[in-house]
């Protein structure tokens, strides 16, 4: 008997192997989602390898974008169906989704990160604007060449606050001849 009861994880145990906080796993539970195998003989719950595996679908799930509840929901209609087909047929539909998701995230990502680069390569020149050569309130009108037409979406945000700049000049106390 004490040779199985050692291949089970005490809840802490397993919460160290996967990296999840013991409420994590409770409320897995709570969901539906993690079962313990056993309880030793002081009321611990005691979980099996197969607990690591299922905490890791879980975290890829979550990956993917869904929420605890949808992973129940997931679940509930795999249980919930009587054939194989019909059961693959949810998940299916639902990794479908998933997948045109990402790949639409991943474009999204790609657009960022062309942006991101195009307003280092723009920073980048601003160096050359070091003070007392110009301000702040002078880079909206650097003369120095950055390469670009003009300056990125992620640099303009900066410059284009038009209560701001009046509320920053009602604020200059006026020069003492």
């Amino acid at each position: 008997m004490e040779a199985v009861i050692s291949k089970h994880l005490k809840v802490g145990d397993l919460a160290r192997q996967t990296g999840k906080s013991v409420r994590a796993l409770r409320l897995y539970e709570e969901l539906d989602l993690l079962h313990p195998v056993a309880r030793s003989n002081g009321g611990f719950r005691l979980y099996d390898e197969s607990a690591i595996t299922r905490i890791r679908w879980i975290e890829l799930l979550q990956e993917t974008g869904l929420s605890l509840h949808q992973i129940q929901g997931l679940l509930e209609a795999w249980h919930g169906s009587r054939y194989g087909p019909e059961a693959m047929a949810v998940v299916r539909e639902t990794f479908q989704t998933k997948l045109t998701e990402t790949r639409q995230a991943i474009i999204r990502y790609e657009t960022l990160a062309r942006e991101l680069e195009g307003t280092l390569e723009y920073l980048r020149t601003c160096q050359a604007c070091r003070p007392p050569r110009t301000t702040q309130q002078d880079c909206p009108h650097c003369p120095e060449d950055h390469g670009m037409k003009q300056e990125p979406a992620l640099v303009a945000g900066f410059h284009t606050d038009p209560g701001r700049s009046e509320r920053i000049l009602l604020h200059v106390a006026p020069e003492n001849p």
